[in-house]
């Protein structure tokens, strides 16, 4: 099954960071946040990764690209281009990695879209490149197979400054992106799709996915919410960034199921 990340936002409360990197390049210890929701979902056995690229993506594209050399000792012969020893192994071998310029200024559901060609199952997941949380994702793909709906998104207390959710239930009645007050759910991404969301989207890069889709799929009662009772915590702000790096440093990372 294919995990998708939405890798291409700008990240502009956070431009310290993202003047110079794509967001989910911006660093927990050592290593970058997208990194950290990889490891998550390897930790499950899900190892197939389609990550929808945009601003700055080509230094997500370096950064695999020369995995092996960045994150093991080698020894390298000069003048023998190709002839590059690698001495340690890390443990994200086998992980498989479809990396895909969706346009700097696509919205969510265009990245989408676009890599619609890369997805051969009927339920594929995604989510945000820049949000981490100690998701069961076996329970949360159990909880999609239950229901038969065509989206599943989890849902995350309390409500912030993100999205709110007007929940029936399990299911999503209607889907808030920015409501002015409120407590309840938020989207706090980690979704599951049926193949059938494709239907809902466009390549047109002013195709959102929480605006339009969602909200649609929310209408006709085909989009159920996963209610997770653990952490989860996004990358926003500076303020964001210092909170899981104290964590990460005080191995308190709640995050860190592997």
């Amino acid at each position: 099954m294919k995990v998708v990340i939405l890798c291409g936002g700008l990240g502009t409360r956070i431009k310290e960071e993202t003047e110079y990197r794509p967001k989910p390049m911006v660093k927990i210890g050592n290593k970058p946040i997208l990194w950290h929701i990889m490891k998550n979902y390897s930790s499950y056995g899900f190892n197939d990764f389609i990550l929808c690229l945009g601003y700055k993506g080509e230094i997500i594209k370096e950064y695999f690209y020369n995995y092996e050399i960045l994150n093991n000792d080698f020894t390298v012969e000069l003048g023998q281009h190709k002839n590059i020893e690698i001495h340690d192994i890390h443990n994200e071998k086998g992980w498989r990695i479809t990396l895909v310029d969706t346009g700097e200024r696509a919205l969510k559901g265009a990245r989408l879209k676009k890599i619609e060609k890369y997805i051969n199952s009927d339920i594929f997941m995604a989510t945000y490149g820049d949000g981490v949380a100690n998701i069961d994702i076996d329970e949360l793909l159990d909880f999609h197979h239950s229901h038969r709906k065509l989206a599943t998104l989890t849902g995350i207390n309390p409500a912030s400054r993100f999205g709110e959710l007007k929940v029936n239930g399990n299911r999503v009645e209607a889907f808030n992106e920015k409501p002015e007050t409120g407590s309840g759910l938020i989207n706090g991404g980690f979704f599951v799709f049926n193949k059938g969301i494709f239907d809902y989207l466009m390549v047109d890069d002013s195709c959102d996915l929480e605006i339009g889709a969602l909200e649609q799929i929310a209408r006709e009662g085909q989009l159920m919410v996963y209610k997770h009772k653990g952490s989860w915590a996004c990358m926003d702000t500076l303020r964001d960034m210092d909170y899981l790096n104290k964590l990460w440093n005080e191995n308190k990372a709640f995050w860190k199921i592997w």
